[in-house]
C-alpha cells in the first residue's frame, strides 16, 4: 500500500515539477530498496511490511529533525529549511501523529492499565505504548513523559 503511494506521489511530483518532493521520494525509495535487499538476506522474500516502512519513515524524520538542530546551530538556515521541506514530504506518508496532550494521555492510560509504579516498569510501559500506538506516537517524547510520571 505504501509502496504504491510512493510511486503515485512521485509521478504527480514529477508532472508538477516539484523537485524537492521528487528528490525526497527518491531518497525514500532508495532507503526502502536497501532495506528490502537486507530483508531478503534474512530469508524475507517479500521485503518490508507497511509497519516496517512506517518505522523507516519515522527514523528518517527523526534524523532530519536532528540535522535541523545542527544546521540552526551552525547558522545554516538554508539547509535547515531544506530538511524541513523533506520532513513535510516524509510525514505526508505517515498517519497523523499524536500531539503532546494526546501522548501524555496515552502514557497515563498505559501506566494505569499495566499498573506501573516506578522506573523499573519503564520497559513494560514503552512496550505497551509501542503495541497500542506504534505508528502514531513519537516515542522520544513518550519516553520522556513516562520517565517523568514514573519517577
Amino acid at each position: 500500500m505504501l509502496r504504491q503511494a510512493f510511486t503515485d506521489r512521485l509521478n504527480q511530483a514529477m508532472k508538477a515539477r516539484e523537485m524537492r518532493t521528487v528528490s525526497t521520494i527518491r531518497l525514500i525509495l532508495a532507503g526502502l530498496k536497501d532495506r528490502d535487499i537486507a530483508a531478503r538476506g534474512r530469508a524475507n522474500a517479500e521485503g518490508l511490511s507497511d509497519a516496517e516502512i512506517r518505522r523507516m519513515l519515522q527514523a528518517m524524520t527523526k534524523q532530519r529533525r536532528q540535522s535541523i538542530a545542527l544546521f540552526e546551530q551552525g547558522k545554516r538556515n538554508d539547509l535547515a529549511q531544506r530538511e524541513s521541506e523533506e520532513i513535510a514530504v516524509i510525514e505526508s506518508f505517515l498517519p497523523h501523529q499524536l500531539d503532546q496532550a494526546d501522548i501524555e494521555a496515552a502514557v497515563i492510560a498505559v501506566i494505569r492499565d499495566i499498573g506501573a509504579v516506578g522506573m523499573k516498569d519503564m520497559g513494560r510501559v514503552m512496550g505497551a505504548l509501542r503495541e497500542r500506538h506504534e505508528s502514531v506516537i513519537d516515542f522520544a517524547r513518550a519516553g520522556a513523559i513516562a520517565k517523568r510520571l514514573l519517577s
